[in-house]
C-alpha cells in the first residue's frame, strides 16, 4: 500500500484540488484524505475506493494464494 498515498497526492494536485476538496468532492471526511495521503493503514476499502473513483480507480481484495504465485512469475 505505499504507492497509494503518492497515488492519490500527485492525482490530487494534478486536478489542482486541496485535500478538502478532494474530500467533498469524493464524498468523505477531510480525515479520510489525510488518512490516505500519510499512509495509514487503518482505512476503509470502501472509503478508498470513493476517493479512487474520481480518479477512475478502484482497488480490490486479493487472494493471498493467488498473489504469492503473481510473485512467483
Amino acid at each position: 500500500m505505499s504507492r497509494l498515498p503518492q497515488f492519490v497526492k500527485e492525482r490530487r494536485k494534478k486536478m489542482n484540488l486541496t485535500q478538502v476538496e478532494l474530500a467533498e468532492k469524493a464524498g468523505v471526511a477531510l480525515t479520510v484524505i489525510r488518512k490516505i495521503e500519510q499512509g495509514k493503514d487503518n482505512l476503509s476499502l470502501a472509503k478508498v475506493n470513493q476517493v479512487l473513483l474520481m480518479f477512475g480507480h478502484e482497488l480490490q481484495p486479493v487472494n493471498l494464494k493467488d498473489a504469492t504465485s503473481y510473485s512467483e512469475v
